[in-house]
Order: C-alpha cells, then structure tokens, then sequence
C-alpha cells in the first residue's frame, strides 16, 4: 500500500484528536470491565474482539510503542529506532491480531468483592 492511499483515508497523524482516542479506547475497556464484572462473559468476549479491531485502539497502542515508552528510541527486532508519521500510521493500518485468542472470562480477575 502507498503512503498516499493510507493519508486519504486516515488523517495525518500529527492532526489526530489524542483526547478523543483515549475517551474511545477507554469507554470501550470500561464496557469491557462492566461486563466482566456483572458475570456477562458472552458480551464481555464480544467486547474484547472489538477492541482487538479497533482502529482507536491501534492508533494509542502505536503511539504509546512510538512515542510515549521509554524505550522509543530502542531499536526493535526490525532494527529501525524511529518511525516518521506516516510510517505509523502505515504500521496502524498493517496491524493485525490474526489467531489471537483472548483470556477466557473465568481467568479475569475483577478485585475483592
């Protein structure tokens, strides 16, 4: 895919509403945690598989690897220590969680009772 087709359909990443990305990421692993908490493992399942997909989600997963941990600068197992914009953003739309399997509901653990 060429960097321009990935800048048509996504904005450019230094435009991106962070705050917005956050609230997404966040309501959705608050649904998450909801579900979990009041027994609903069917919808709980559903909502992790959501979260897996979602565009918000890899967006802030790719940011915080890029930019945000401290080990940014590290060179990772490609060899290449920074990414420019529009290699994250081509990195966000080559992302893929394909055969992950997500932890079975009876393995979380939601505190004291």
């Amino acid at each position: 895919m060429s960097n321009a087709s990935i800048t048509k359909t996504t904005p450019e990443w230094n435009t991106i509403n962070w705050a917005k990305v956050q609230r997404k990421v966040f309501k959705l692993q608050k649904r998450i945690f909801q579900a979990v908490r009041s027994g609903n493992k069917v919808k709980a399942k559903k909502l992790q598989k959501l979260l897996l997909k979602s565009h918000y989600a890899k967006l802030l997963a790719t940011r915080k690897v890029t930019q945000d941990n401290q080990g940014k600068k590290t060179a990772g197992v490609d060899g290449k220590k920074a990414l420019r914009p529009n290699q994250r953003l081509k990195l966000v739309d080559e992302l893929r969680l394909e055969g992950y399997k997500a932890k079975h509901s009876d393995e979380f653990d939601t505190g004291p009772s």
